[in-house]
């Protein structure tokens, strides 16, 4: 079910739709004077609290259509995934439709479809989260089978050994058999990272997958799959009161789990840029990725970093696809952005800000690095309040499409990620005002010291495929 090949997936995977009373309302406060005192913001409506065996509990009614998603977020991802089972967490996010107690293999993904709704699940850096977008008629249905697996797996080796192939198979076909494969989603974090926890193969080596075992399931799932390490969030046309007794209902006794200690997943500060080449026997044409590590979550500058991503990488108008794709003629896939496996929210250790573009065999690596510097050399003197001021109006698009994207499943998204690492998912309704806090002054501040050079990590890809070819 996961689909980490693509890390834009949930963009992808179900058609985009903006919710009425979010584009109206966003139509409305671009309308106004974008300054920090009179754009309007619109508000969300979160009712937040735990159930006495910890799990969190999000709910935000939205009667745009008659629709609710049920979005089950566990706070286990690949960055705490045990040491030689690299790829585990991935793995046993796919145990977790082989069957429960109530439901055989494949029987909840049958529930949701026969019940015309859709589902997916992924592994993210940080979490491991699972959605149904159904009727609204049926989501105490869904609330019963999510606390059904939550409750307990079918944990055999028949079902161990047939995931291990799947997984393993998912692996060679988008990363070890694909041109590309894992550039630069899966490359750059084990090349710009020094902590194994960051820098470590997510996806999985097959060595580290074909090693593990019934033991290894049982204890994971028991130790990270408790309702205390978990959030749950209910989003669209729902009664509050009724909704909240079905979940006191279906999790309230799911006993909760002693957590182990969080392990040390910071980074040391880079002092010296770092350049690397992999070649890729599938490639035709080279590739090039650069990446800077994020200031500090919800600081000041992570904040002017997210407008930065906008004025230098996002749309036509950025500065490095003016550069690179309209002037110089070198690329035309110029992208980026901070965390390639979701957004610049749904994340909680370290992160970086990456962007990456494949040239012609003409072009150097030469070239388009001299380009780059033209960009990024003296950055500080070239962005104006007026470039702030527009970054600020794309990324309050981006994040009013996202909330009111695929019948709510950003909404969904946010409101479990803050709940799972801050503990407050009202959190989503103060994100553009903390944008709207950062100056020209806070700007310069964080391109001094996050996109120095030193900061820097380049990875290159050199195609070996005509080589190859010529060789046979």
């Amino acid at each position: 079910m996961n689909k980490n090949q693509n890390p834009n997936y949930m963009k992808t995977t179900l058609l985009r739709f903006a919710a009425l009373g979010v584009f109206l309302l966003f139509l409305s406060s671009c309308s106004q004077d974008s300054s920090k005192e009179t754009a309007a913001e619109f508000q969300v409506p979160v009712t937040y609290y735990k159930l006495d065996n910890g799990l969190k509990v999000i709910l935000s009614q939205d009667t745009t259509s008659p629709t609710a998603i049920v979005a089950v977020y566990y706070n286990i991802g690949f960055r705490i995934e045990p040491k030689d089972r690299t790829g585990f967490a991935h793995l046993f996010e796919h145990m977790m439709f082989q069957g429960s107690e109530n439901l055989g293999k494949m029987e909840f993904i049958k529930l949701v479809q026969q019940n015309g709704g859709v589902l997916n699940g992924s592994t993210r850096f940080d979490f491991t989260n699972y959605f149904e977008i159904v009727p609204s008629h049926k989501l105490e249905t869904m609330l019963w089978a999510e606390a059904d697996r939550m409750r307990g797996l079918d944990i055999t080796q028949e079902n161990l050994s047939n995931q291990q192939g799947v997984v393993k198979n998912e692996v060679k076909v988008n990363v070890l058999n694909q041109p590309y494969g894992g550039f630069p989603w899966l490359d750059m974090p084990q090349y710009a990272n020094e902590n194994w926890y960051n820098a470590h193969n997510f996806y999985g080596d097959l060595e580290d997958l074909d090693a593990a075992n019934l033991e290894d399931v049982s204890s994971f799932f028991d130790t990270y799959y408790a309702p205390n390490n978990a959030a749950i969030a209910v989003v669209g046309d729902f009664e509050l009161e009724e909704t909240k007794a079905w979940i006191e209902k279906y999790f309230g006794d799911i006993p909760a789990a002693e957590l182990p200690p969080q392990p040390d997943v910071s980074e040391s500060k880079q002092e010296a840029a770092k350049e690397f080449t992999k070649d890729d026997n599938l490639a035709n044409k080279p590739a090039l990725a650069v990446a800077y590590h994020m200031p500090p979550r919800n600081s000041p500058e992570y904040y002017a970093m997210g407008l930065l991503d906008q004025i230098l990488v996002q749309g036509d108008n950025s500065l490095l696809v003016q550069k690179l794709e309209k002037e110089k003629g070198f690329s035309s896939n110029v992208g980026g952005g901070i965390n390639y496996l979701g957004n610049m929210f749904n994340y909680k250790g370290p992160m970086l800000w990456m962007y990456n573009l494949t040239y012609d065999n003409d072009t150097s690596k030469e070239e388009v690095m001299g380009a780059i510097k033209e960009v990024m050399d003296g950055l500080e003197g070239v962005v104006t309040q007026e470039m702030l001021d527009k970054a600020l109006i794309k990324i309050r698009s981006e994040l009013y499409d996202n909330i009111g994207g695929t019948f709510g499943l950003g909404r969904a998204d946010l409101l479990c990620s803050f709940a799972l690492f801050d503990d407050d998912p009202e959190r989503i309704n103060s994100l553009e005002a903390e944008f709207r806090k950062i100056d020209l002054e806070t700007v310069k501040r964080t391109i001094s010291e996050y996109l120095r050079p030193t900061n820097r990590t380049v990875l290159v890809v050199n195609p070996l495929l005509a080589a190859n070819e010529k060789t046979q």
